[in-house]
């Protein structure tokens, strides 16, 4: 028997694709139409996996395996940064969109295959499917791309196989396919590009904070898997251990990544990144505003642990005591898309590094805050921390910040898009900040009528709209440099899609949605 709620998410997510595709038609939008219905039929293959435990890895088991939603992020992304670079001229971006969403569509069909050839016994409908819409793609891409592209669409691509095999054997029940499939996707693709910018380095080209990003990505997942390989052949929680790995880390960090940021930048790392950092006096006033945020929020982490320790073991944190974070979040970022964009860019990017960093020293139990970490956070944990690792908070802060670090600079020449395009950083914050939050706190608190087949309330989804709605007057109050040029019906039906979506997907809403939101304001 069909599952109603996937059903339903599957349908909200075809909405979406024929809306972008309904402003943006051209050849690439049969590879996406083709790409949807064949990932809608394999996306059933995988979740019969998932419960007969067929599976080649261990997957999260509290949610169905998302194919779908997350096959269309990478592909309707790069259609719309396409079509956005494509009106306003700049040729580059123009090229890159095209090969953004040929990667996602190949390395979406590999995700197919793979759930195709290792059902028993073998779907031939669905194969059929499969087989068509890889023709249409590869055809596409053969028609479209030239040589040096096709090259680094199969790079990706390899990157991608490879590094799935390693982290999804380490990393058991920590993603559904669907959330691999975006976050090894999304990592593949850094790491491409950095080795295509590394080997093509001209002074003088290219933003230093784009480099940083690249880098800091890359770092701390190969940071990661060092460690990982390291501690399979020795104790991470002894002394000896953690003071090996606390100098390796400075090591790697300064004798491998600083170097290459250097050979980026063309310039002294730490010296650009303090430069950049005390510029002018808002970044000032901003870098204290959000270290007492910052403040707050540890804050809240040892008075909840507090209250847990004086009345029960089995304390865990309500739904609305996490979503403190989210206003906390939606405080910090704010300010930062209002006054300057670039300083909360690079902000987020160390605050990801920080993140992954306190992580490591978590999961390895490294001393002296190791064991302390892993029992401040339980607390925080719910039924999507199955895995090892604890990765909530660092989807809230990707979703957050992905808005802000895809949004096409470039493509936009006075510092911001035209319509709801302008509205593209604050995806995060409406989607997550806003919706994601107001949704479950009235849905938790006073809803009655749920969702068919769903824990979720109507009353908190449509809470959750006029809130967003709300929010986007308040922008256009506070930010002078948004202007919706009357598109407010598509903002509308764009908020309306999304909130639905939270209500019925199960993957992890902090880093599909707002990825969803920029797709449909920049279509």
């Amino acid at each position: 028997m069909l599952n109603k709620p996937v059903l339903a998410e599957s349908l909200i997510v075809f909405v979406i694709v024929l809306f972008v595709h309904a402003v943006v038609w051209d050849r690439y939008s049969w590879c996406a139409v083709a790409l949807a219905i064949q990932a809608f039929y394999v996306q059933f293959k995988w979740d019969r996996l998932l419960q007969l435990g067929g599976a080649v890895f261990q997957f999260r088991t509290a949610a169905n395996s998302g194919l779908l939603p997350a096959s269309m992020v990478i592909p309707l992304l790069g259609i719309a940064m396409k079509e956005r670079c494509k009106s306003a001229g700049i040729v580059y971006f123009e090229r890159f969109g095209i090969v953004v969403a040929s990667t996602g569509m190949l390395v979406a069909l590999f995700l197919s295959v793979i759930a195709v050839g290792i059902t028993k016994p073998v779907p031939t409908n669905t194969c059929i499917l499969t087989g068509v819409a890889g023709s249409i793609i590869i055809y596409t891409m053969k028609h479209s791309l030239t040589v040096s592209e096709v090259i680094e669409v199969l790079e990706v691509l390899l990157i991608f196989v490879y590094l799935s095999m390693i982290l999804l054997y380490l990393l058991p029940r920590c993603f559904t396919p669907g959330e691999a499939l975006l976050v090894l996707g999304g990592i593949s693709f850094v790491l491409s590009q950095l080795i295509k910018r590394s080997l093509n380095v001209i002074e003088g080209r290219g933003d230093p904070i784009d480099f940083f990003l690249l880098v800091a990505v890359v770092g701390v997942v190969l940071l990661g898997l060092f460690f990982t390989v390291l501690f399979i052949f020795m104790d991470s929680g002894t002394w000896i251990s953690s003071m090996f790995f606390h100098m390796m880390t400075a090591v790697l960090g300064l004798g491998v990544i600083m170097p290459w940021l250097y050979r980026l930048i063309q310039r002294n790392p730490l010296f650009w990144l303090l430069q950049f950092l005390f510029q002018t006096q808002t970044r000032v006033y901003l870098l204290v505003y959000w270290t007492f945020l910052a403040a707050s929020a540890c804050g809240v982490v040892f008075y909840q642990n507090a209250k847990r320790s004086s009345e029960s073991k089995k304390h865990q944190a309500s739904t609305i005591t996490r979503k403190y974070f989210h206003f906390i979040v939606v405080a910090t970022y704010v300010p930062g898309l209002i006054y300057d964009r670039q300083l909360l860019y690079v902000a987020a990017v160390l605050c990801l590094a920080v993140f992954i960093f306190l992580e490591y020293i978590r999961y390895f139990r490294i001393k002296p805050f190791g064991q302390t970490l892993r029992h401040l956070l339980s607390l925080f944990l719910d039924e999507r921390d199955s895995g090892p690792l604890i990765l909530t908070h660092i989807y809230l802060l990707l979703g957050m910040s992905l808005p802000v670090w895809l949004f096409p600079r470039s493509c936009a020449p006075k510092g911001t898009l035209s319509g709801a395009g302008a509205l593209v950083p604050y995806s995060g914050v409406l989607a997550v900040g806003v919706g994601d939050t107001i949704a479950s706190v009235f849905g938790s608190t006073m809803g009655e009528i749920k969702w068919p087949g769903t824990k979720k309330t109507f009353e908190g989804t449509v809470t959750a709209i006029f809130a967003q709605i709300i929010a986007v007057a308040l922008i256009l109050i506070f930010d002078s440099s948004v202007n919706l040029n009357s598109s407010y019906a598509w903002i509308l039906a764009s908020v309306s899609l999304v909130s639905l979506l939270e209500a019925y997907t199960t993957q992890i809403d902090n880093l599909l949605l707002p990825l969803y939101l920029q797709i449909m304001f920049m279509a």
